[in-house]
């Protein structure tokens, strides 16, 4: 992996584009890193404006993008994904034939989508975008969840910051974890994250208002800590126990247990970020009985542990014991 072609379209996104200028663009040989042949490229060279309203100047052609190792697809503003440059596209198709490298960041991803280079592949973009991603190209497999999915010889990463991540398990793969952990930390950052972008989601404990189980689902965020069992809450409901788990999977969309599982799982966010109460009382008070099912629930949802989860966002300023 020596040469590496980042393609800027006009409205990129000036974040994103840093980061692989960061990654791949700056001379780190004095900390044993490999330089890379960098160079910023474009459907239409010379000039190109931001998202922002400032432009790169000295931008080059695509034909470097041909022969890159490694190529970069930054985000791109909404209008231009159903239509993106033919001549992106076809670079874009080359680089998959010829095994080389492929990069997409955030919206980056879009433009792989529309070159075909993802049916029947996994992928992730920003947790904001996924839905139109998997509804426009259902050859895709579309994990919101993640911060960025290898699969094959591409990477697509979830929203900005998660671009480092990709771009850092790249390294990871070429050069090992010795010299990328060098760059993570010129970078000041963690040359690997835990975790997936499930838990930057914000998830608010709904209020449903107009379906006919609203008054039902309610009532049960508001006693997750208790049993609810599919019996009892039938009963609220006055229903019996079929009729009520076959209209509650028509009006949410998922069983009666998956559904309240999220809802401590989102319960026990809140109580993480806002309390000091121990993993054991948030366990109980949400509903999952021990601290080992809790952890089990919350990994497979939010896609880290919820001591990791509270480090990162707790609110609460004193220190825990």
């Amino acid at each position: 992996m020596k040469t590496v072609a980042c393609i800027i379209q006009p409205g990129f996104a000036p974040f994103e584009f840093g980061i692989a200028c960061e990654v791949f663009g700056l001379d780190r040989s004095d900390d044993g890193v490999p330089n890379f042949d960098f160079r910023v490229v474009a459907a239409d060279p010379g000039e190109v404006p931001s998202k922002l309203g400032f432009t790169v100047g000295g931008v080059g052609d695509l034909s470097f993008a041909y022969q890159a190792d490694v190529l970069v697809l930054c985000p791109f503003p909404k209008e231009q994904w159903g239509s993106v440059d033919p001549r992106i596209l076809d670079v874009v198709r080359d680089a998959d034939r010829r095994g080389a490298w492929i990069i997409s960041e955030c919206s980056g991803v879009f433009a792989l989508a529309e070159a075909g280079v993802l049916d029947g592949r996994r992928a992730t973009t920003h947790w904001m975008y996924a839905h139109v991603l998997a509804d426009r190209y259902p050859a895709v497999t579309v994990d919101p969840d993640v911060l960025f999915v290898h699969d094959g010889r591409i990477i697509t990463s979830a929203g900005t910051a998660a671009g480092i991540d990709a771009c850092l398990s790249l390294l990871r793969i070429e050069l090992g974890a010795e010299l990328t952990n060098r760059v993570a930390r010129r970078m000041v950052v963690p040359p690997q994250r835990d975790g997936g972008q499930a838990q930057f989601i914000d998830r608010p404990i709904p209020v449903v208002a107009e379906a006919s189980l609203s008054s039902l689902a309610n009532w049960a965020v508001e006693h997750l800590g208790e049993d609810l069992s599919v019996e009892r809450l039938s009963a609220h409901a006055h229903m019996s126990p079929r009729t009520f788990a076959r209209r509650f999977k028509a009006e949410h969309g998922v069983t009666p247990a998956v559904w309240l599982t999220r809802q401590r799982v989102i319960q026990a966010q809140r109580m993480l970020e806002r309390t000091d109460a121990s993993i054991d009382q948030i366990a109980a008070e949400c509903g999952f009985g021990s601290a080992a099912v809790l952890r089990q629930n919350f990994a497979r949802i939010v896609g880290t542990s919820p001591t990791a989860y509270r480090a990162t966002f707790s609110c609460v300023t004193e220190s825990l014991a």
